[in-house]
């Protein structure tokens, strides 16, 4: 029984970077147009929304959002959620409608094909690097000010140990939230450890979870209120996991 249960992984796992392709494969004249200057973002995203949902459906996930806030049209927001999985990059493009940029680590870069679009429309930091940190925050600036929104994994990558439920937020979401006086939208994704974590022999097809919480203001806050802010987005996230788990 292991032993299927080991060839249906490996199997399953190649088939995951298959849908990565096929999608791209087929929209890829659309995909380049797209790309040619920064105004084109918008129709992108809309390409990116249907290759996350292909990939979803295609690995035999369907989600189940419950939303106690709605993103309003044309306005930016900060969107942060939990990082456990790789799907949380496509489960955040099927979820929220109002184009963004993601604030990722440069090394998804390297995939095959994924990685020539991914650093041509997301923010890559390099976390070593306290110029690429810079960088980062000026880009960010930018893609706000052209009215888009950001998405950023504020614990800053996944915990190898996967017994921790939440790990410690960094700072960049809430001093560009702060800088930009621009509403966070916190986001729980419940199941995506389960359904497809990094350990390469687990995961399997079925519901993915989503919870979008109250937004949390940042009107008449200051660069002081930053750690304050951090931590009480955490603790949001935090409790709503936690009330999955129950």
């Amino acid at each position: 029984m292991k032993g299927i249960k080991i060839v249906f992984w490996v199997l399953w796992r190649i088939w995951f970077y298959v849908l990565m392709a096929i999608p791209i494969l087929i929209m890829l004249p659309f995909l380049l147009i797209s790309i040619i200057s920064e105004s084109g973002y918008p129709y992108f995203f809309k390409m990116a929304r249907i290759w996350a949902k292909f990939i979803l459906f295609g690995m035999g996930f369907y989600y189940k959002i419950e939303r106690e806030q709605k993103l309003i049209k044309n306005k930016s927001y900060m969107i942060v959620a939990n990082h456990t999985s790789m799907t949380d990059i496509m489960l955040m493009l099927a979820v929220v409608r109002n184009p963004f940029v993601f604030v990722g680590k440069k090394e998804l870069s390297k995939i095959p094909l994924f990685g020539f679009f991914y650093k041509r429309t997301c923010i890559l930091v390099d976390r070593n690097s306290s110029k690429s940190k810079n960088d980062v925050f000026k880009r960010a600036q930018s893609r706000l000010n052209q009215g888009l929104s950001i998405c950023i994994f504020p614990e800053g990558g996944v915990p190898d140990d996967e017994s921790i439920l939440l790990d410690e937020f960094k700072d960049g979401a809430f001093r560009l939230a702060l800088e930009h006086h621009i509403p966070i939208v916190p986001i729980v994704f419940a199941d995506n450890k389960e359904r497809f974590s990094y350990r390469f022999f687990s995961g399997s097809p079925g519901k993915m979870r989503v919870k979008v919480l109250p937004f949390v203001a940042t009107e008449g806050l200051g660069s002081e209120n930053r750690k304050e802010l951090r931590d009480r987005v955490r603790q949001l996230i935090y409790k709503g996991l936690l009330e999955f788990k129950k």
